[in-house]
Order: structure tokens, then C-alpha cells, then sequence
């Protein structure tokens, strides 16, 4: 069982509308992989349950994780989150969940694919990920297209935003029919439309798949069963066929799960 520890805010700021990144000196550092997540909670006792944020960024040497966020309404978690200074202290548990796969990429042409608040995921898979041919593929709803440059440092990038205000217009897939991308393994993190489409195409043409769930969570440890998916096989912890997202995921191969 990971122990919950008071994580220090090294910086805070906002980088879109509604999207922030934070950097957080935290234990959690030291084992962290690329696809797992912390559950922060806040310090308003009246808010029990965590929320689960997606590690954007790890760097070991200074023993610290970046966060990037969206605020998902007034007095919400997230909001207090993004009203929080240097020096604040936050509770986390972490890491948690399995995280990407990624030295199964070696010599292979790799998509790694983000949506919306999916797209900060991928970016520390794209620094540690080392195969023939990396291609991001991240969409976004307009031209506030968060990270881009730090992404443009780590492969061939390509973007599609739902309005057509840079790169593609439409969606991730719409980016790799126009720019007739092609690759034999798939990472990938958005919301759940993206990623059944995600599914589909790899399995139409035979791609080896990892997909990273989004999903309300509850403890974020397994315990409460509030974050299954439908699997292919029965769970042994349940008998019945689901996986627990938080921690048998949230990271899936695309073949396992129903979305």
C-alpha cells in the first residue's frame, strides 16, 4: 500500500483556458513511470475522495512530477488545486496504476496518440520512448494547443483541433488518414470515443495496441470497484468480467477491454 505524503508545489501556471501545470516535489518521483497517475486530494476537509491527475513529467534528479490539470468546475478539487502557490504543501498517493509498456517500441514504428486533458500523458512516454519512428499524434479543441513545443523537442508532431484553427480539422484519426501516417504499435490516452475509435483501427489492421483509460475514480486504489471497464476475461478479484481501471490499468492492451 503506497502512504500518503504531503507533496511541496515547486511552481504553479496556468498554460490554457482552464489547464494548468504543476510541478510537485514528491517521493513519488523516484518510481515513477510514464502512463501512471497521483491522486491529490485537497485541504478542505469537507472534499474526502482524491483526484486522480496524470503524470505529465517525471525527473528523478530533482525528485520531482509535473501535473497538468484541467479545472473541472467552481469549487471542485481541481479548482482549489489551481488556486494553490509554491510552497503549498497537497497530499498524494503515487504512482499508481501500471503505466505504458514502452520498451516493447524498440525498432518499431510507434503512434503515441493524446486527446484533450489525454494529450499531457504522452509526453513523458515520448521522452523515454526509443523506437525507429516516433509519431505524435495529439488533437485538441482549438488553437490553445498545450505543450506542443515540449512535444516538437521529442518527435514528429502532428495536430488536429476540432476547429480547424491548426493542423488537421477533426480528430486524431482525421490527422493520420490526411498525413497518410502509418505504424505497427499504438500508445494512446483521450476520451473514450477517441480511443474506441483508436481500438478499432488497430485491430482492422493488426496493431499491437496499449490504450489508457479515462475514468472517474473513487479510491484509487482498487478497493471500492467505482472504475471498472468490461474486459474479455474474468477479474480474479471480482469473478466477473471487468478490470479495475485504477489498478489494473489504467493502462490496457487495446484486445483486453470493451470500450
Amino acid at each position: 500500500m503506497k502512504e500518503r505524503e504531503n507533496a511541496v508545489i515547486l511552481s504553479q501556471e496556468r498554460i490554457a483556458q482552464g489547464i494548468y501545470s504543476m510541478w510537485l516535489k514528491t517521493k513519488a518521483a523516484g518510481e515513477a513511470r510514464p502512463g501512471q497517475f497521483i491522486s491529490m486530494y485537497t485541504n478542505d476537509g469537507s472534499k474526502l475522495l482524491p483526484r486522480p491527475i496524470s503524470i505529465c513529467e517525471i525527473d528523478k534528479e530533482k525528485g520531482a512530477l509535473r501535473v497538468v490539470y484541467r479545472v473541472t468546475g467552481e469549487n471542485t478539487g481541481t479548482e482549489l488545486f489551481s488556486k494553490m502557490q509554491a510552497g503549498d504543501t497537497v497530499p498524494v498517493i503515487g504512482p499508481l496504476g501500471n503505466g505504458f509498456p514502452f520498451e516493447k517500441a524498440e525498432g518499431k514504428k510507434v503512434f503515441l496518440m493524446g486527446g484533450g486533458i489525454g494529450v499531457p500523458p504522452i509526453l513523458e512516454l515520448a521522452k523515454q520512448v526509443a523506437c525507429a519512428k516516433k509519431q505524435i499524434v495529439v488533437g485538441y479543441r482549438d488553437a490553445e494547443t498545450f505543450l506542443r513545443e515540449e512535444f516538437e523537442q521529442n518527435g514528429e508532431v502532428y495536430i488536429s483541433t476540432e476547429d480547424g484553427s491548426v493542423g488537421t480539422k477533426g480528430n486524431v484519426m482525421d490527422a493520420i488518414r490526411e498525413n497518410a501516417l502509418e505504424a505497427d504499435m499504438i500508445y494512446a490516452c483521450g476520451p473514450t470515443p477517441m480511443l474506441r475509435a483508436i481500438k478499432s483501427y488497430a485491430e482492422e489492421n493488426g496493431i499491437e495496441c496499449y490504450i489508457s483509460l479515462e475514468e472517474r475514480m473513487a479510491c484509487g486504489i482498487g478497493a471500492c470497484l467505482a472504475c471498472v471497464c468490461k474486459s474479455k476475461e474474468k477479474d480474479h478479484h471480482t469473478n466477473v468480467n471487468n478490470k479495475r481501471i485504477c489498478k489494473d490499468g489504467p493502462v490496457f492492451l487495446s484486445t483486453e477491454v470493451e470500450i
